[in-house]
């Protein structure tokens, strides 16, 4: 029994240094490996789905998320970072996500989303707190928006439409999630 102790408190030092270490970043290099990171998800895209580079090239703007979520039983949650960029000015907006679920499930998994705007009123409602809700099925379901770019799209809401793209995990649900975009005040 004393070894275990042992053995989790140098776990637990070990894992509060490696905390102090990440945070320790400063807010360019975040800001960088938020790029970094919707970088490879462009590029992944692109390579599924050719079409989506004019899709996005297309669009008023887009916003690419690394998302986490975790569901257990009957509640699930998760929370993410991405950056939404205007296509237009340039200018990049660095946000964060979190959601709430409530339904039957169980799973971990890792996923990016590029979301496409097709209106300024959308990209504008969409970096200044926009809140989606809605039901949600996973069990390799696809659902698309057939031909030309938006191929493999989905409709996220009004002018918006979304690809999702799982890294890694596993996950078998029926839920209801409401999700939360919003500025990252730290990293604007």
């Amino acid at each position: 029994m004393n070894k275990v102790m042992r053995i989790v408190t140098i776990l637990m030092i070990i894992l509060g240094l490696t905390a102090s270490v990440v945070s320790a970043a400063s807010k360019e290099e975040k800001r960088e490996s938020i790029r970094s990171s919707a970088q490879e998800t462009l590029d992944k895209l692109y390579t599924i789905h050719p079409g989506a580079r004019q899709a996005v090239e297309n669009a008023v703007g887009y916003a690419v998320f690394r998302i986490t979520d975790v569901k257990v039983v009957f509640l699930g949650g998760g929370g993410g970072k991405g950056v939404a960029i205007h296509n237009t000015t340039k200018e990049e907006t660095f946000m964060r996500t979190g959601d709430v679920q409530v339904g039957f499930g169980l799973g971990i998994k890792k996923f990016d989303v590029v979301l496409g705007f097709q209106t300024q009123e959308a990209y504008l409602d969409f970096i200044n707190d926009r809140w989606a809700v809605g039901g949600q099925a996973t069990v390799a379901a696809t659902d698309s928006v057939s031909g030309g770019s938006l191929e493999g799209a989905v409709s996220a809401g009004k002018d918006t439409w979304m690809y999702q793209l799982t890294d890694k995990g596993l996950e078998a649900s029926l839920t209801i999630r409401g999700i939360r975009y919003f500025k990252d005040k730290d990293l604007n």
